[in-house]
């Protein structure tokens, strides 16, 4: 515990944050969790799409340093996914080359590159360890030195279609904040006089509190002995609760008072790695359709890793049905050999048809490392080291598996379809077939917003290759330009971007990616003032439309544009460590203007600044003026004379 203890000593931490970079930012994480961060030592096991996703988002998010750590030569296999890595660098040690690009996203984090040996002595230098697709006995080294430690260890694989996850933050972990939201505030209506005392607020706001909260009293008229302490409440209902107090002697309440969430730090107790394969606990659902896949897929990674360790770590070969019948006989051979109190599949989910699809599907496809499956877990991943590093948020308990089954067909496809062709898309092809890699190519879509989440879109899309045949297609709109707070999560965009149009810039980012995709730009506001612009022609020749906007209006505008036009929507936002997704399909689904959002407490800034209507936008716009013409400048001229290779690094941005 005292390695955490100092790393998570504030006192001795930097006070000075840039705001401008990490504006967004600190209304998620507060000032103490990013100094926290600030500190933090970072280390990265593996550089395929997966590892290089979590690096960019730890980068971003502004971490002390990031370490890359992975020798292995690029191949074919790592171009569906490693948004850094491209034909010119096959052969090249994927960390190396991915480190000096992966150095420009946040100038205020040292990224380097190395190759020692796992030992403990290297270990020492971090705080949080991440391991990607690693095997389980190197894995297990690592992680009992980490658990013994103080220091916070974090796994995950991708296999085709399927995940993993594993978290080990040590046997006492302290949590500040355990999930993030404003402290609970509400007026009194009334409290008994009994033992326990029931508190019932007014019914105009539900008090948002769960059993174990502390709270304090303040104000009360009646019943003054209640003012000034804190108790810990037992949830009743929505508006009411009881606090651990006998009233009974105390004076009748009368009228007035105010109760107030107290945030109290939680300490959690973390198994090793080593303890948790035999007997993982309750593992964290991600699909509530899926209610009994966790255990099965927990059993199925394992068996895995068996069927690697004796192939000299290979994967199954793609399509190869045999292989798939041998990673069978591994799991029921695991199933088998469980003592008492480890943890075993029954026998019959274990001799079930669904369980041999499941084992069937990850190996014919788990040689392959597509960009869907890791961007997905690199944002999952790269949230748990935020949460490692400033002891913020309540981390996963301790395994994660997902799949997307869905998205492959009923029977397995043929060898001749799954078969790599030594191209960009092998690892697509490996798992979804070449005849599906050519649907994707062919593609024409519609991206409204290059925002944050348009961004990770056009990398997304570069990556899987879609509108980089000959017939297909992608319009991107944004009526926006680029500021400094835009570049701790618009990962496309650097600092010589700044004033510059996001889709334009977005997409020339996207377009080295991959030199294939064809890509039209506008710098027109989605609406009825642009309807001869985006008209009957223009619809109906696209395949589907993806928003990533930040105001209803527009999602609902798009929606109905859609809804008319009969075409797939794919809608999504996000809100601080919050976020959502919803696929419309025509004749299939419901549309995104059936059910009301409620309404916007706040109006997006970055939207607004171009049409201000509201007090707080002109102040926003006018803290961000003064910012750059009186903070911004003193800063860089202070780095200027403090830094010495200060101008090089400017030039290598520029360029």
């Amino acid at each position: 515990m005292a390695a955490q203890d100092d790393a998570m000593d504030v006192e001795e931490q930097p006070t000075e944050i840039d705001e401008g970079l990490y504006s967004r930012q600190l209304y998620v994480m507060g000032r103490e969790g990013q100094a926290r961060m600030a500190v933090s030592d970072v280390l990265i096991v593996g550089m395929n799409g997966l590892g290089v996703e979590i690096a960019k988002n730890v980068i971003l998010a502004g971490v002390k340093s990031v370490t890359l750590h992975d020798p292995t030569p690029t191949s074919w296999l790592d171009l569906s996914a490693q948004f850094y890595l491209g034909e010119a660098e096959l052969g090249q040690p994927r960390a190396a080359v991915s480190a000096p690009k992966l150095a420009e996203l946040n100038q205020y984090v040292k990224v380097t590159c190395r190759d020692d040996e796992l030992n403990p002595e290297f270990l020492s230098n971090f705080q949080c360890v991440v391991m990607i697709n690693a095997p389980y006995e190197t894995q297990l080294a690592v992680n009992d030195y980490c658990h013994a430690n103080g220091k916070q260890f974090i796994s995950s694989e991708v296999a085709g279609v399927f995940g993993s996850v594993f978290c080990d933050f040590g046997p006492a972990f302290v949590v500040s904040d355990i999930n993030g939201e404003a402290a609970s505030s509400c007026i009194v209506a009334s409290i008994t006089q009994a033992s326990p005392a029931l508190v019932t607020v007014l019914d105009d706001q539900r008090h948002g509190l769960e059993t174990g909260a502390v709270v304090q009293l303040d104000g009360l008229d009646g019943m003054e002995e209640l003012n000034g302490r804190q108790f810990t409440i037992t949830f009743k209902d929505a508006y009411s609760f009881e606090i651990d107090c006998d009233t009974t002697a105390m004076s009748p309440y009368k009228t007035a008072g105010y109760v107030n969430e107290i945030k109290q730090p939680t300490t959690l107790a973390f198994k090793s790695l080593r303890e948790s394969l035999t007997a993982p606990g309750e593992i964290t659902l991600s699909d509530f359709g899926k209610w009994d896949r966790p255990g099965l897929l927990h059993m199925a990674f394992r068996a895995l890793d068996v069927w690697k360790s004796k192939h000299g770590g290979a994967y199954p070969t793609p399509g190869n049905l045999e292989h798939a019948g041998e990673l069978m006989g591994e799991l029921t051979t695991l199933n088998e050999a469980a003592g008492e109190g480890e943890f075993k599949l029954e026998a019959e989910q274990l001799g079930s048809e669904a369980t041999v699809k499941v084992v069937q599907q990850l190996s014919v496809g788990s040689a392959g490392v597509i960009n869907p499956m890791c961007a997905l877990l690199g944002g999952v991943v790269g949230q748990e080291v935020l949460k490692a590093c400033s002891g913020k948020f309540m981390p996963l308990t301790q395994f994660f598996y997902f799949d997307a089954t869905e998205a492959l067909p009923d029977q397995p496809l043929t060898i001749d379809q799954v078969t790599p062709t030594g191209c960009r898309y092998d690892s697509q092809i490996v798992v979804f077939g070449s005849e599906m890699q050519e649907k994707i190519m062919a593609l024409n879509y519609f991206l409204v917003g290059s925002g944050a989440i348009g961004c990770e879109m056009l990398k997304n899309w570069a990556l899987m290759g879609l509108a980089a045949g000959e017939s297909g297609h992608v319009h991107i709109t944004d009526m926006d330009s680029i500021e400094k707070s835009n570049l701790s999560r618009q990962f496309l965009f650097r600092p010589s971007d700044i004033g510059k149009m996001k889709a334009t810039a977005a997409t020339a980012k996207a377009q080295e990616m991959n030199p294939a995709m064809k890509i039209t730009v506008y710098e027109a506001r989605v609406g009825s003032d642009s309807e001869g612009l985006f008209n009957d022609d223009f619809f109906e020749a696209l395949d589907g439309v993806t928003n990533a906007l930040d105001n209803i209006e527009a999602r609902l505008y798009m929606d109905s544009r859609c809804l008319f036009y009969q075409k797939p929507l794919l809608e999504s936002g996000t809100l601080g460590t919050k976020g959502n997704t919803q696929m419309v399909v025509p004749h299939l689904t419901e549309n995104y203007g059936a059910t009301r959002d409620p309404p916007e407490k706040s109006i997006p800034v970055c939207t607004l600044k171009n049409f201000p209507n509201q007090i707080e936008h002109t102040l926003q716009w006018s803290r961000d003026m003064f910012e750059g013409m009186f903070k911004q400048t003193m800063e860089d001229t202070n780095t200027y004379l403090t830094s010495p290779d200060f101008a090089e690094t400017l030039r290598h941005q520029q360029s």
